[in-house]
């Protein structure tokens, strides 16, 4: 988490104001206007309506509520539209929707050679039964950042309305919603600087017509009949200081530094004899993450040898489980996963970069 994003957070419990909203004392009126400034924050950040500003637990439950909510208008014959590229989070609970309601989901493969998404593989399953198409804004295994515009044009040409699960894309390069036509977004702020928490955007009259399961005393306007229960008020803090720093600091100035950090990982990935790196191989339609084996060597056993010489990684299908499971790799234990962030240096690369050389080299 950013500095600011912490401090964010300790001044919200520790201020006096931290009171549930909807009253009429100090405490519950500055609580109140706490959730409502993030709404326009998070809306500054993404250029989107903060009338449409959802907040939740994070993105699973916050897509799990979401396609409940769809099921109640699905019908047998309908057709929901996925990739296999996608986090499970934006898989099963649209398959869990479309069984309840007899709907059919289906899944575009990508390219396993290239680690890419083909336009036309998920175009083709687009048709005049289809009533949402649900892709990723980015890969969050292999990087990949499919080509969105077109896959969103076709939806809307047959009526359909486009979700986007953009948390591993949002912390990465700037996301204009308005531009993108889009009608709901979902992400994560811990993914950029953040607490753990999720966001949902959506266009406000699909917000508005959508039948949420909620209680009966909550609100039926706005943001509200989405957020159930008891917000997370800390973490709300949390976010619009978050929020705020990528604004102030530019996420075109981060993209450019990760991109110089990432640039020599992949590089020297590729360059390791014994190492597969799956997902594009060049710097252009990815996002700064890299996903590789070491011939003879176990996925968690590099993941574990990485951590003993102090540098995080994943290892595993990374709740990926429909990418592991086109690229043959579900049985062998995955992939290895590494990341680029803001606060990531050149030296933590080399020295990446160093262990998977030697377990190369050495199988130890």
């Amino acid at each position: 988490m950013v500095d600011v994003s912490i401090q964010a957070m300790t001044d919200w419990v520790s201020g006096g104001s931290n009171g549930c909203g909807g009253g009429r004392f100090a405490a519950a009126i500055a609580t109140d206007q706490l959730v409502e400034r993030t709404r326009t924050t998070v809306g500054q950040l993404f250029n989107a309506d903060p009338a449409g500003v959802c907040f939740g637990a994070n993105m699973t439950s916050l897509t799990f509520a979401f396609t409940r909510a769809v099921a109640e208008t699905l019908r047998p014959g309908d057709r929901v539209v996925g990739t296999r590229l996608d986090h499970d989070a934006n898989v099963t609970p649209w398959a869990r929707a479309c069984a309840s309601s007899g709907a059919e989901h289906v899944l575009a493969p990508f390219d396993a050679a290239t680690g890419t998404l083909p336009v036309e593989n998920v175009i083709e399953l687009i048709d005049e039964r289809t009533k949402w198409v649900a892709i990723a804004g980015a890969s969050n295994l292999l990087g990949t950042v499919p080509d969105h515009a077109p896959i969103i044009d076709a939806a809307h040409a047959v009526g359909a309305r486009v979700y986007i699960d953009a948390v591993a894309w949002a912390p990465h390069t700037t996301i204009d919603i308005a531009a993108l036509g889009v009608d709901a977004l979902v992400n994560s702020p811990y993914k950029w600087y953040g607490p753990h928490s999720g966001i949902l955007w959506m266009q406000p009259d699909l917000l508005a017509s959508l039948p949420v399961f909620k209680v009966r005393p909550s609100t039926d306007a706005g943001p509200g009949r989405f957020e159930t229960g008891m917000p997370n008020f800390e973490a709300i803090a949390g976010i619009d200081a978050a929020a705020r720093f990528l604004i102030e600091e530019s996420l075109e100035r981060i993209s450019a530094y990760e991109q110089s950090i990432f640039e020599p990982l992949l590089t020297g990935l590729l360059s390791i004899d014994g190492v597969h790196v799956y997902g594009p191989h060049g710097p252009h339609g990815r996002t700064p993450t890299a996903a590789f084996r070491i011939d003879g060597v176990r996925p968690a056993d590099v993941s574990a040898a990485l951590a003993n010489d102090k540098v995080a990684v994943w290892d595993g299908h990374n709740y990926a489980v429909e990418v592991v499971g086109q690229l043959g790799l579900a049985d062998s234990g995955g992939v290895v996963r590494a990341g680029i962030s803001r606060y990531i240096t050149a030296d933590d690369v080399q020295r990446l970069l160093a262990t998977v050389d030697r377990m190369a080299t050495t199988g130890r």
